[in-house]
């Protein structure tokens, strides 16, 4: 269903059973799978993907240029996989030439206000509350939590599973399952609570937390907290999941548990 108040350019692909509500604008390049839901006064402008049986939210600008003064005009695109909701006045951003698109998987929920920058990937089962923003360049894994007003710099990478406290500004790599959290961001355990909602065993659990007591607890500096992980710790693949991740990193990983000053 399609209001007659509401404007598509008549190149945009629509698939069947797609709701637009008035006083919505849809752009040329545009392309919004089945059973989606468009409410009223969203833009989505050329180079939008959008899934199916997503939920757009008034307000909502999707695929609008990116705020890089680099960007020349590039045929780039935003993606949105399938089932996510996307709430009030949130805006996402194009790619540039660096990744040539934004994407946001399948399932997640971004919560009204925030923002996703040009070139971001977001996996999928992530939750975005409210006015939580992303700078260009950021990789963001699965079931990623991130509370109100959380702001990530610029080509961070926060691993799947974690959970960043709100209020929250992370300057530097959250390696995957653990909580995020205080200034400087540290670590302040692991994501135990969205672990085992997500059918993780206690003993996955527990080796989760044996690995992170090494890397931020026991004062090991981080390259002799890898060579202990890699000798003593079982061969697994959230073992190798947590050692590629920190080896990885371009920006450095948050620091450990006391290792921050704690802002007055």
């Amino acid at each position: 269903m399609i209001q007659p108040l509401a404007y598509i350019h008549p190149q945009a692909k629509i698939a069947e059973n797609v709701v637009i509500e008035p006083f919505v604008t849809i752009h040329k390049n545009v392309e919004i799978g089945e059973g989606t839901w468009i409410g009223s006064n969203v833009v989505i402008m050329d180079g939008a993907r959008i899934g199916k049986n997503c939920r757009i939210f008034p307000g909502a600008v999707i695929s609008g240029i990116p705020q890089d003064l680099k960007f020349a005009g590039e045929d780039t695109t935003a993606e949105i996989g399938d089932n996510t909701t996307i709430r009030e006045c949130v805006t996402i951003n194009r790619g540039t030439k660096d990744r040539w698109r934004t994407v946001v998987g399948n399932n997640c929920l971004i919560q009204a206000y925030s923002h996703i920058a040009h070139d971001c990937f977001v996996g999928n089962n992530c939750i975005f509350s409210n006015s939580s923003t992303l700078a260009g360049h950021i990789t963001v894994g699965d079931y990623v939590v991130l509370a109100g007003m959380v702001a990530v710099h610029q080509f961070c990478h926060i691993g799947s599973h974690a959970f960043v406290a709100g209020g929250s500004l992370v300057r530097k790599d959250v390696p995957p399952f653990v909580k995020a959290a205080r200034e400087p961001l540290s670590y302040v355990g692991i994501n135990s609570v969205g672990l085992r909602r997500r059918g993780f065993s206690s003993e996955q659990i527990n080796e989760i937390q044996d690995i992170y007591r090494t890397m931020f607890v026991k004062n090991n500096n981080l390259t002799k907290a890898l060579d202990i992980i890699e000798t003593e710790c079982q061969p697994t693949e959230i073992r190798d999941e947590i050692l590629d991740f920190v080896r990885s990193s371009n920006r450095g990983i948050m620091k450990g548990f006391g290792q921050g000053k704690v802002a007055l």
